[in-house]
């Protein structure tokens, strides 16, 4: 279900800002309202033709024809369908990258919108539905905005303005494969320089339209894809005792680690999510199969958790299928580092939002349990991560579809906040310090 994040004024529990509140920017308000109607427009059509991770050609021509018409010299082809520009100011000035990602899920659209999806594809083998169900066509549009809007403002900006698309953000084509930021970042994403600092946003249907959430220090998970391997003896179901059942193995291995979390793990200090989501096994009621696989994800936020728990999970395993004359063999892949705001520049980052939408908008977001590779990009230079609102308002954010549902339908009015907020940010940012009132 969506948070419900507590609304706060001038203060982030884990960070001492100023009190003294950033004088907003009529220019990226006026720049943000003007641009609102394209906004949509852009925002339309590629909801209407959403692409796969590492698919995302057509976003990208669009998005590089886009920027060439501002004056700018897309590199094309990165990662392999990332796209990135660079905006250079009139004078002297730090390096902010901002960053948008490309790509759609394997969900079918159930939204009954006019422009809703009707894209099919192949998805690790299996046919599915194309949807824009996480928002990412939303960051696109605003990302495509706020380029707009700082390109006319050239004349008078400090600094420069990276503009990062990226693919393949909800993960890889095919499990193991280097993908979306990590692969953006290894095949020269900054090449050309590297950036003082990046910002990231999303859209979230747990905060109301014209509301931005913000955290220092951990924000969201690192995500890992984990299988296990089960390795049994085959027999007939009525004689279990000729063989060795993987399928209880299994099932053992899988609620031993949950007691693990429960009793091993101090979850306060550190949350904790491991689950499963897949248990494939056998072909036929009364065959006791050879193996069984089970498939899932760990959640942390803190490394060395991590790496306690996979420990942990490793014995448990090892040990369980031991006992039954079993074997065992886990397999975890990163995806996501755990996405972790920069305090110092949460410190300039957070009376920047408070200018665009006002410091009774903003609400301090607690942990986020989804993962964002965005981490990848935060972990090479300081990174900040905001969340924007979508749905309207006199509407409860509980009762509505969420992030990854097949109804998930953004409130569009969220594409001028999101620009405003992003063009708030970025110039308080190429100032060296946000302006005070």
């Amino acid at each position: 279900m969506p948070v419900r994040p507590r609304l706060f004024a001038a203060l982030l529990l884990s960070v001492a800002v100023s009190t003294a509140l950033a004088a907003p920017r009529p220019e990226a308000e006026a720049a943000a309202r003007a641009l609102q109607p394209r906004a949509v427009e852009w925002r339309r059509d590629l909801h209407a033709h959403p692409e796969l991770g590492n698919q995302e050609t057509r976003t990208a021509a669009k998005v590089a024809e886009h920027l060439r018409a501002l004056g700018l010299e897309p590199r094309t082809g990165i990662g392999p369908t990332g796209v990135v520009a660079v905006l250079k100011g009139a004078r002297p000035g730090p390096r902010i990258a901002l960053r948008a990602d490309m790509d759609a899920l394997p969900v079918t659209e159930r939204t009954g919108l006019p422009f809703a999806s009707t894209v099919t594809a192949t998805y690790r083998g299996q046919p599915a539905g194309v949807m824009h169900a996480c928002g990412h066509d939303m960051h696109v549009a605003i990302l495509m905005g706020v380029a707009e809007a700082l390109a006319g403002m050239r004349d008078r900006l400090a600094g420069e303005v990276v503009f990062v698309f990226q693919p393949a953000e909800e993960g890889p084509p095919e499990p193991g494969e280097t993908f979306g930021a990590k692969r953006m970042l290894d095949e020269g994403a900054f090449a050309g320089g590297t950036p003082d600092a990046i910002l990231g946003l999303h859209v979230w249907a747990g905060l109301h339209t014209g509301q931005i959430g913000f955290r220092s220090g951990p924000t969201l998970a690192s995500a890992d894809e984990w299988s296990l391997t089960i390795g049994g003896r085959q027999t007939h179901g009525s004689r279990p005792w000729d063989g060795v059942d993987p399928i209880t193995v299994g099932a053992q291995i899988l609620l031993a680690t949950q007691s693990m979390i429960a009793r091993q793990v101090n979850i306060v200090n550190a949350p904790v999510v491991l689950t499963a989501g897949q248990f494939q096994s056998g072909v036929r009621f009364n065959i006791i199969p050879d193996d069984a696989r089970l498939v899932g994800t760990l959640r942390t936020y803190d490394p060395a958790v991590r790496e306690d728990v996979i420990a942990r999970f490793e014995r448990i395993a090892t040990d369980y299928a031991h006992a039954a004359g079993a074997t065992a063999e886990l397999q975890v892949i990163n995806n996501a580092p755990a996405t972790i705001n920069d305090p110092d520049l949460a410190r300039r980052v957070l009376p920047a939002l408070q200018a665009a939408v006002g410091a009774e908008h903003v609400v301090e977001m607690p942990l986020v349990t989804v993962a964002e590779d965005f981490s990848q990009f935060a972990n090479a230079v300081p990174g900040a991560y905001f969340f924007v609102g979508t749905t309207p308002q006199g509407q409860d954010p509980a009762t509505m579809p969420i992030n990854h549902s097949p109804h998930y339908a953004p409130d569009e009015a969220a594409l001028e906040v999101g620009m405003r907020a992003m063009l708030q940010a970025t110039l308080d940012l190429l100032e060296g310090e946000p302006r005070r009132e």
